[in-house]
């Protein structure tokens, strides 16, 4: 009988656990508190540094928003020369689109001006201005909405009491499901835009507010001259020309749009 064949392979033995490994292989309970422990001051040494970069972020801001304002009251003065600018506008942006009535539209056409006013401690809160020209609606000339939240972080808000002329109350009107005059986009109407300025409960989550702050405001523009919105309507519309075109933008005003909120270099035609 032929003998076994030795192996030529030296016979492998198992290395022997760490005394400071369970039984399963993981670290003792020890070195995982020990772990932990670190961990957390690190990452308190994390929040530490990101504390810092908010405030030194806001400063930043604060800084900028001081260099914007001249620009801003620059282009105030222009879009004041442009009819139906802020209608046009808000007409043009989905979510304040859907808080207008068709009576709301009619008095926006008085609107001339809006300003969003940020307050120096930036975190404090913001206040809306809205300009109007003498109209049959109401009788100020100046709506506003501001925005506050208290050191403890407690949200607030308050704004002007509109001063309505006899039955021109468009808050009162009843709603009701109707077809925009002119155009094809159906929804459900809502009670009046106006009815805005007299809600205060959610001061914290007001998403028109900040929609017009930090969406509108920084580069209205972009509503007001809207491409593919004009192109969507144009295709509806077909050969019917004029029809549902009352908010059709004035050209003549402006040559250069800016793209970016801190690009706001405006020119007029000669």
């Amino acid at each position: 009988m032929a003998s076994k064949r030795q192996s030529s392979f030296p016979p492998q033995t198992k290395k022997p656990r760490s005394a400071e490994a369970g039984s399963s292989g993981f670290p003792t309970e020890e070195k995982e508190q020990e772990a932990t422990e670190h961990t957390e001051d690190i990452q308190k040494e994390i929040d530490k540094l990101n504390e810092q970069a908010s405030e030194e972020i806001l400063k930043v801001q604060q800084k900028y928003n001081k260099l914007r304002r001249p620009f801003f009251q620059k282009r105030s003065e222009l879009i004041a020369k442009i009819p139906n600018f802020w209608l046009t506008t808000f007409v043009n942006h989905p979510h304040v689109f859907a808080q207008l009535g068709d009576e709301d539209e009619e008095v926006l056409h008085y609107l001339t001006r809006v300003e969003v006013i940020e307050f120096e401690d930036i975190k404090s809160g913001y206040k809306i201005d809205f300009y109007f020209d003498e109209n049959p609606y109401f009788e100020n000339k100046l709506l506003s909405k501001e925005f506050r939240v208290s050191e403890s972080g407690d949200p607030s808000s308050k704004s002007t009491e509109i001063k309505w002329k006899s039955g021109k109350d468009v808050t009162k009107r009843s709603s009701q499901a109707q077809v925009k005059a002119g155009s094809k986009r159906q929804r459900e109407e809502p009670d009046s835009f106006f009815t805005w300025f007299s809600e205060h409960s959610e001061a914290g989550e007001d998403e028109l507010g900040e929609a017009i702050k930090d969406d509108i405001w920084p580069n209205p523009f972009h509503y007001y001259l809207d491409p593919e919105l004009d192109d969507e309507e144009g295709e509806e519309e077909g050969d019917e020309e004029g029809k549902g075109k009352i908010h059709q933008p004035v050209y003549d005003y402006l040559v250069y749009v800016p793209k970016q909120a801190s690009d706001v270099n405006l020119y007029m035609k000669d």
